[in-house]
């Protein structure tokens, strides 16, 4: 497609600039800490095909699974109302509307985990600039917007929503595709029977407000486009954006040698029984085209490890997209050449009704490190040892007693940690990886807003794993209960070193430790214990692996 190169460029930040705001404003109106402070969200913008035209630089995890969540609603409601006369007939609410909002969890029809709550608005717009032959008189179905957050609390067995659990069931409130807003109008009983299975509904219709008015600024924002420079240039640009990208993967591939990589790695376990589980990637490499098999890897488990879909071909979207090391945009075109295979039924491609919350934090980031361990045979010089492998995920609950009326209260965080060394450098300390892209969470917001206290938050010195580039150390964060508590814990690499590469040593494993006066009581990787007031959760992250042999070692190979 015949394109202008510096129209291009303006058309692809004119496009990520819209995903971009999104955030800002969902970020100003969010209540949470977890979504204002550490930014646990994405916001991105479709054809009307629910093709990912441009997503801003949010959360990885979200790139390849959000257009899932807008093809799950395109089928829902899949024929097109551009009228609201005509609310009443129940046919014709089935189909889009101007002013409608669709909001959907549902990890096995497009979501991730629960508490990722995904909100997709249809864009229409004046039809005036299209062909003759397709007018119609009211308004077109020209794209849509979409924004995902993560909820510190959406039900089930525990504060915070990311349970050990046996079944989707215990993880919360599971939300299909279903009108939030229709025609413009807030959709009062679902809100109602949403917020009426959840710890804190204030704060959940806080954030779901900031998410309804992220979507308006984007559609908004999107009108305005078209307005500019009419339906044909922007869908125009639309197409030629992601063939752009496509072509950058084709191109990354052919500069590949062609070949069959594998490599395996494991999970400490699911929580539940005490066995590692098994990830295994085949990838080939023939041309410009790559067929990406996860045969092999353990069958779905008990415990909430499992990921759907959606989370495997997210990670497999994420490191081609590094490979390629461009300023390349993050849209649809980017799996095209890639051919994704994750057998149904196992812990990469989970089925209904498998839990699910630690398989988009945990396994995604296990699937990342057999990823890069299967390309580090193709292109060493651009993959890093294995980085600390874990998100930390970190929730507690209970009731804060510190104003007149006593309320319930739920703090989520991930935590940060070292990161894998490459062949030319150390590995950064203290930093999110792969998966994850959000900040911590200030301490003053954090004591501000829960009735906890950080008594410690430092680097964890000497977790980087040895080598001639020594990986990056992880993050020891200690946080005390004032009152009590219940702690959910989602971590691994507790037991599975983060590898080296080429002769690197492995990362040091994290450890999760309960403070209780003079005593340290270790606990497991996954799990729920009970807190007393005056208790310290000490979180202790893993090191990244290094890369090449160390000093010592090289002295000693030239004795």
């Amino acid at each position: 497609m015949n394109h202008d190169p510096i129209r291009l460029e303006v058309f692809k930040h004119r496009f990520a600039a819209i995903a971009e705001e999104m955030g800002a404003v969902l970020r100003k109106a969010s209540y949470s800490p977890n979504i204002k402070e550490r930014r646990d969200y994405s916001c991105a913008l479709f054809d009307d095909q629910g093709r990912m035209i441009a997503q801003a630089a949010h959360i990885p995890v979200h790139l390849g699974s959000m257009p899932l969540s807008v093809e799950a609603a395109i089928q829902k409601f899949n024929t097109f109302r551009a009228s609201t006369d005509n609310l009443d007939d129940p046919q014709a609410s089935q189909g889009l509307a101007p002013g409608d909002v669709i909001a959907l969890n549902d990890p096995f029809r497009g979501g991730t985990h629960l508490p990722d709550i995904t909100l997709v608005t249809p864009v229409f717009v004046e039809n005036d600039g299209l062909p003759t032959s397709q007018r119609s008189g009211a308004p077109a179905l020209f794209g849509f917007v979409a924004s995902r957050a993560h909820h510190a609390d959406v039900g089930g067995i525990t504060p915070g929503s990311m349970p050990v659990a046996r079944e989707i069931y215990q993880e919360g409130i599971i939300i299909p595709p279903i009108k939030l807003v229709e025609a413009g109008e807030i959709n009062q009983a679902a809100l109602n029977l949403l917020l009426a299975n959840v710890r804190t509904p204030e704060e959940r219709l806080g954030d779901l407000r900031a998410q309804i008015g992220a979507n308006q600024r984007g559609a908004l924002r999107l009108r305005e486009m078209v307005e500019e420079y009419g339906h044909a240039e922007v869908g125009r640009y639309m197409e030629t954006m992601l063939d752009y990208t496509e072509r950058m993967i084709c191109r990354l591939l052919s500069n590949l040698t062609d070949g069959e990589y594998t490599f395996s790695d494991y999970m400490d376990n699911d929580g539940i029984d005490d066995q590692p589980v098994l990830i295994k990637v085949k990838v080939k490499i023939a041309g410009d085209r790559a067929i990406v098999d996860f045969g092999g890897s353990a069958p779905q488990q008990k415990g909430s490890v499992n990921a759907v879909y959606a989370i495997t071909l997210s990670a497999v979207y994420y490191v081609f997209r590094c490979l390629i090391g461009l300023d390349v945009p993050n849209n649809a075109g980017c799996l095209v050449p890639i051919e994704v295979i994750a057998p149904e039924g196992t812990v990469v491609n989970a089925l209904h009704p498998a839990p699910v919350a630690g398989g988009n934090v945990e396994t995604s980031q296990r699937i990342v490190d057999a990823l890069l361990g299967a390309l580090a045979n193709v292109a060493p010089e651009r993959i890093p040892a294995a980085s600390q492998g874990t998100m930390n995920n970190v929730t507690i609950g209970g009731i804060d007693h510190r104003e007149e009326e006593p309320r319930p209260y739920a703090y989520y965080e991930t935590i940060g940690g070292g990161m894998g060394a490459l062949h030319n450098q150390d590995g950064p300390s203290a930093i999110h990886t792969h998966m994850t892209n959000t900040l911590n969470t200030p301490a003053e917001a954090l004591e501000y807003a829960y009735p906890l206290r950080v008594l410690r938050y430092e680097v964890r010195r000497g977790s980087g794993g040895e080598g001639q580039h020594r990986g990056g150390d992880g993050i020891r964060r200690d946080i005390q209960v004032l009152g009590k508590a219940q702690v959910t814990l989602l971590t691994e690499r507790r037991e599975q070193n983060p590898y080296g590469l080429n002769g690197g040593q492995p990362g040091i494993p994290g450890e999760n430790i309960l403070i209780r006066g003079e005593d340290e009581i270790p606990l497991p990787g996954k799990g729920t214990a009970d807190l007393r007031p005056g208790d310290i959760l000490s979180i202790r992250t893993p090191g990244g692996g290094g890369y090449g042999e160390g000093q010592i070692q090289a002295k000693d190979l030239v004795k």
